[in-house]
Order: C-alpha cells, then structure tokens, then sequence
C-alpha cells in the first residue's frame, strides 16, 4: 500500500502564494502520475496539473501561468506552487498518485492512492 501525506494549505490574501507538498510512502517501485486535484463548494472535482512519465506537464487553463508542478525523485514528494492566488482558487486540494508497488516482480502491484486533501482558503 502507497501513503500519501499533504501539506501546506492554509489561508492566504489574494495574490498570495503557498506551496503544496504531496509525501508518497510504501513499497513503491515506479511512479507513472503525480497530480493535484481540486474541489470546491457546489462543484466537481477537477484535475489541476499533472506530471507524467517523461516528465509531460499539463494544467488546467485557470491554473496556466501561475500554478507549478514538480517533483522530488529522492524524496517520493510532488508539489503545487501557488502564485498569485485569487478567491476562486478556495478549494480543497487533493494529491493523486499512480504508478506499481511491490519489492519484487512476483509482489508488483499498480497502485492508484489519493491524500487526505488540504484546505486552501484565499480571502479578498
């Protein structure tokens, strides 16, 4: 099994930033996807950046400019840079990761694990 620990939400001004941090843990063997989803009030979950295998990058057009993904290989952690933030970013923010865990091939397993999601409030 993959863990996945979030931090670093809490309550900014707009035009503020935070910085996202998504802890992967376990018997992990490769990681394919690391993303950050968000889900505010009254809406759907939608995806917000990921990264991909081959280090293929896509946002969401409200984040394209001023959100940032990346990663740490050594540390299994991926991160959501927030720049200039704005109220419509409030949301609940939620680290997806997949890829196959095990310690060897006959024990591999694919793996698709989310966090617990952190707040990320941005007042006016």
């Amino acid at each position: 099994q993959v863990q996945l620990v979030e931090s670093g939400g809490g309550l900014v001004q707009a035009g503020g930033s935070l910085r996202l941090s998504c802890a992967a843990s376990g018997n992990i063997f490769s990681l394919t996807t690391m993303a950050w989803y968000r889900q505010a009030p009254g809406k759907q979950r939608e995806l917000v950046a990921e990264m991909i295998t081959g280090d293929n990058i896509n946002y969401a057009d409200a984040a394209k400019g001023r959100f940032t993904i990346s990663r740490d290989n050594a540390k299994n952690t991926v991160y959501l840079q927030m720049n200039s933030l704005k109220p419509e970013d409030t949301a609940v923010y939620s680290c997806n990761v997949k890829g196959s865990s095990g310690r060897n091939y006959f024990s591999r397993q694919s793996f698709n694990s989310w966090g617990q999601g952190t707040q990320v409030t941005v007042s006016s």
